[in-house]
């Protein structure tokens, strides 16, 4: 995709239903989660700063958390395994999450324009970790990911340069 909203970004779907919504995982912003959310910033991950989820709606934030299995809480919504979506109006103490990640903004895609872009050759569909979501080293996480992966094309691209043209 020519779109650098999503150059070299892992895209981690939260919903893939009629249309499909996700964030950018490995795209750190400038401000810290303490300036935000001053309740929430103990359990941000490193960097504990707000990441760019992507182009839609930025001045919105989406928090997704790490809460051990056992009890149901309000204030989180599992999508996959300890991985869930965050409710930021309660209180850290309410949702049980031991660590989470905020985001500004979100990818999102119409009802059928996410599988004719994966037709198009635009994405790159790769197994995520819901600790992904949390990486303390989300500068090389788009490496991580695709060395991980079982198509050997995927890894091969991992050590590509960002611009081929220095290699």
């Amino acid at each position: 995709m020519s779109d650098d909203n999503f150059d070299r970004t892992i895209v981690f779907l939260i919903e893939h239903n009629q249309g499909a919504v996700g964030v950018v995982i490995n795209r750190p912003g400038e401000s810290a989660v303490q300036e935000h959310l001053p309740d929430w910033w103990d359990l941000a991950s490193p960097p504990a700063v707000v990441f760019r989820g992507g182009p839609v709606q930025p001045t919105h934030a989406i928090c997704l958390g790490i809460k051990p299995a056992g009890e149901a809480t309000e204030g989180f919504q599992p999508i996959v395994g300890e991985l869930g979506v965050v409710d930021l109006s309660k209180r850290p103490d309410e949702t049980g999450v031991s660590r989470l990640r905020v985001f500004a903004g979100y990818s999102g895609w119409a009802p059928g324009q996410l599988e004719d872009e994966l037709e198009a050759g635009g994405w790159f569909v790769a197994g995520a970790e819901p600790s992904d979501v949390v990486s303390a080293s989300p500068a090389s996480l788009w490496r991580t990911v695709l060395r991980r992966q079982t198509d050997p094309a995927l890894v091969a691209l991992a050590g590509y340069p960002a611009d081929p043209s220095l290699n």
